[in-house]
């Protein structure tokens, strides 16, 4: 394949476009509902109405018939400026109606992803639980067949836009019986937002993403039809170790747009900010120091262009998306830390994007597969012993 990762037309007017969107309406308003920790609904409309929500999804279900690197771009742009709208972006077309997508019924894709892909509703993705994250195969809700219905118990946690006013539905991963080896069968349900049974935990007071919806869920009892199946029964935990990958990809690209707006604003800082009678900027310091953040930027889209690339020519991307998601990651993180320090003192305030960056960055290497993870599934590939 091509090493060539430059855009296409199409590609660079889409990114061009969600730029001027994210400086000149998310960055004038976002630290109001950051610091309130408000979902931003309006902002949220109007990504609905420049079609964001149906980008990797084909015309016949109201998408705009693009792909998944038009997502990631569309990602990258708005993580330049805030980290909770590219979250809530990502989470409800990658994990909420990409599920549907990938493996729904003609019915089922008819019914839930014309509103999904227009922004009108979102949805949500229930995988991780108090007792296991990293260990998905160690679920424990519970979906039991009850007649022409499913039974569901448990308690998920940490998902992302399942209690907002918009919110239509959670795809939940569930144990529905035992193999012949006496593991868990695991398989995807879903489950309309207001069933009753369902309960919405008040939102988590959480380090960052302050702007983005993020609950517990508990069901008790919740039944919904047995067509609420997605996919084959007992094939949940395949499919979601494909959404996830897909996913990695998506979260390196928010995650290289958190480190490149940490250069943005260091830049910017570094021309206005004056300190012995002249510009920080022209302090050899700054200077190495902001290089290094744009080299590690760079290079992080590089890898996620890469694994998307691949993932849309219908290649192996699975060691790529790996690789992407950690290092993109642990560049946001050090890129925070490095713009927060530039910023001195003013880096601690919350008025200052730098502030919101380095509290959103941390959770970039923990969600869709922790850093330990990308390290094992790396390994993995190479065959090395025991991995």
């Amino acid at each position: 394949m091509s090493l060539d990762h430059r855009l296409a037309p199409e590609h660079e007017e889409l990114r061009r476009t969600v730029e001027a969107f994210a400086h000149d309406v998310v960055a004038p308003r976002i630290g109001e509902f950051y610091e309130n920790h408000a979902f931003p609904y309006d902002i949220v409309r109007q990504m609905a109405e420049m079609g964001l929500f149906g980008l990797p999804f084909p015309e016949e279900h109201g998408g705009m018939g693009g792909d998944y690197l038009a997502l990631c771009i569309a990602l990258e742009e708005l993580a330049r400026v805030d980290s909770s709208v590219a979250i809530t972006l990502e989470a409800a077309v990658s994990l909420g109606a990409m599920p549907i997508h990938r493996y729904g019924t003609e019915e089922q894709k008819r019914e839930w992803l014309p509103q999904l892909c227009s922004g009108e509703r979102l949805a949500a993705f229930g995988l991780t639980e108090p007792d296991c994250g990293s260990d998905a195969g160690g679920t424990r809700t519970t979906a039991v067949r009850d007649g022409d219905a499913w039974v569901i118990n448990g308690t998920k946690c940490f998902i992302t836009n399942s209690g907002t006013d918009i919110t239509a539905l959670i795809t939940v991963t569930a144990v529905t019986g035992r193999n012949p080896d006496g593991s868990p069968r695991i398989s995807t349900i879903l489950v309309p937002s207001g069933t009753a049974g369902l309960t919405v935990a008040a939102p988590y007071s959480k380090v960052g993403w302050n702007a983005s919806d993020t609950r517990e869920l508990s069901f008790a009892d919740v039944r919904v039809p047995v067509g609420n199946l997605l996919g084959e029964e007992g094939r949940g935990f395949a499919q979601f170790l494909r959404i996830l990958d897909e996913g990695r990809i998506a979260i390196s690209a928010l995650a290289t747009g958190l480190a490149q707006g940490c250069v943005d604003e260091s830049v910017r800082y570094a021309h206005d900010r004056h300190a012995f009678g002249r510009p920080i900027g022209a302090n050899q310091a700054i200077q190495f120091t902001i290089a290094d953040m744009e080299m590690r930027a760079h290079t992080a889209r590089t890898a996620w262009r890469d694994a998307a690339s691949r993932l849309v020519a219908g290649e192996p991307f699975k060691k790529e998306a790996a690789m992407a998601k950690l290092y993109s990651s642990e560049v946001a993180v050090t890129n925070a830390r490095e713009a927060t320090q530039i910023h001195g003192g003013y880096g601690f305030m919350n008025e200052y994007p730098v502030a919101r960056m380095w509290r959103d960055s941390k959770i970039l290497e923990i969600g869709e597969g922790t850093s330990e993870v990308q390290r094992m599934l790396i390994s993995r590939h190479l065959g090395l012993p025991g991995a």
